[in-house]
């Protein structure tokens, strides 16, 4: 792809300094739904991270919010293990029912309910010498979560209806994007197996804090959709790359995807132009960024405020406070204790006004 001359429309080539990570494997996935695409320095320090920890053994749990690539990450950990030429086995635990869950997990017997006319081996077998995935791990049910912690302590499961334990090695990577801290308070998760989850614990950034990522990003899923074959959209205006990258994108790297993808078999000509963009992306609700200054306020008191409207707004969630914060979740609980703050928040839920 060359470079347009025209001052109004931006071709988008790979950039020398975008990162593309890619790997292979047997899954049935498209390849742009194996590719890490980055430029960012948080993403730069997420994949050193990575690199870091990827050659253990110890169970990982990856926090983000919904859309920003948690099981790009765990294959990413996958692929730079010792374990990358054994599977890569995930499940998605808020997907399933309990009953159905522990079957695609430990697999069943023939005849241990009504429907198994046959043998299963569970998803945690297959991933044998490998790794497993457990997306969503907080959806878990209590019993599921019980089963769970006895897998990862023994190393054996037994399958729905079976008396025989069954030896099985594997690498345990976790996902969710609740507050798991609180929901052990809360009663809703046990604290053993979250302690025995969270060995290490690495954070999928949003796409609002990788805002220099947006352009590469881009470039990227308008080349390998599955709709370019259609020569409609293969390249953005300047205008419309702008908009993009002021847009917060509550959805992230997914909602980017599903624009990309909208855009390209709509568009009607080569170049995607700024009205063709989703009117919430071209006008998104603009927050009053201007502070009068207020001189009996004192910093402290103006960064105590700051912090808890940004708890507020995420719920009560300190993860996600934090990390649109920018500061770590360390930080977050250290000045919720100096503010006198700490037991409002101790859950997450909505705090009373």
């Amino acid at each position: 792809m060359e470079n347009n001359n025209s001052s109004s429309t931006t071709v988008l080539p790979s950039s020398q300094n975008t990162q593309q990570v890619l790997w292979n494997n047997n899954t049935q996935k498209s390849s742009e739904n194996k590719t890490i695409v980055y430029q960012s320095e948080i993403m730069g320090t997420l994949m050193k991270m990575i690199e870091r920890v990827a050659p253990s053994a110890a169970n990982i749990l990856v926090l983000g919010e919904s859309g920003t690539g948690k099981e790009l990450v765990a294959r990413h950990i996958h692929e730079k293990s010792n374990r990358k030429n054994k599977p890569f086995v995930a499940i998605n635990c808020g997907a399933l029912r309990e009953t159905l869950l522990e079957s695609e997990l430990f697999g069943h017997e023939k005849g241990s309910f009504t429907g198994a006319y046959n043998r299963k081996i569970g998803l945690a077998e297959v991933a044998n010498g490998g790794t497993l995935f457990l997306d969503e791990v907080g959806e878990l049910s209590p019993g599921i979560q019980a089963k769970l912690l006895r897998f990862i302590q023994e190393g054996e499961l037994y399958r729905v209806g079976g008396k025989d334990p069954i030896k099985v090695d594997i690498r345990l990577i976790s996902a969710t994007n609740r507050e798991l801290d609180a929901e052990v308070q809360r009663g809703n998760f046990r604290e053993d197996l979250f302690y025995r989850i969270n060995t290490i614990v690495v954070s999928a950034p949003p796409l609002r804090r990788r805002r220099e990522d947006i352009s590469a990003l881009v470039t990227h899923f308008l080349s390998n959709s599955n709709h370019a074959y259609l020569n409609r959209g293969r390249q953005i205006s300047e205008d419309a790359l702008k908009a993009m990258q002021k847009y917060d994108w509550p959805g992230n790297i997914r909602e980017l995807q599903n624009v990309c993808e909208r855009l390209q078999i709509l568009s009607e000509g080569h170049t995607i132009m700024i009205n063709d963009l989703p009117e919430n992306v071209r006008n998104p609700e603009k927050a009053d960024d201007i502070i009068d200054y207020d001189p009996s306020l004192t910093l402290h008191e103006l960064e105590k405020r700051y912090i808890l409207k940004a708890l507020a707004h995420f719920g009560g969630n300190k993860t996600q406070a934090a990390n649109n914060l920018g500061i770590t979740i360390k930080t977050l609980y250290n000045k919720l204790h100096e503010y006198g703050e700490f037991e409002k928040f101790a859950v997450h839920s909505k705090p009373m006004k």
